[in-house]
């Protein structure tokens, strides 16, 4: 499974990105793709027309996790870990969603997430 971050959801709606030919080919390869209930929240804060949220929302094939309690606490974790600087706050929570979903994390945002590759999120 692919959790999307938030660039991914956003460029999934242009169709010449790199990002959303990746997105095509990972549907065509059968990859299951869903994403985090945080990135969603930012996907949604927009710019976005509704018709562009009913897209990304089949796309995903409404598989938005929910941000629960032991994401919360990886959350904590990989944000105390990688030296808690206040704009990885986010970034933790997403990353927490994808450790703890056991996915692959494809984000265009590499240098935000490399600090928390050695505490165990995998990407793409």
């Amino acid at each position: 499974m692919i959790l999307l971050d938030t660039n991914y959801l956003i460029r999934s709606l242009i169709p010449e990105t790199q990002e959303a030919q990746r997105i095509i080919n990972w549907v065509q390869m059968d990859e299951v793709l869903c994403t985090s209930g945080v990135a969603w929240y930012e996907f949604l804060c927009g710019p976005v027309d509704d018709e562009g949220i009913i897209v990304v929302y089949s796309l995903l094939e409404e598989r938005v996790l929910p941000f629960t309690a032991d994401q919360s606490a990886e959350a904590a974790r990989l944000f105390n870990e990688s030296g808690r600087k206040r704009n990885l706050r986010v970034d933790a929570m997403i990353a927490a969603a994808s450790i703890i979903n056991n996915t692959k994390l494809a984000t265009e945002n590499i240098t935000d997430f490399t600090s928390f590759v050695p505490m165990g999120l995998q990407l793409i």
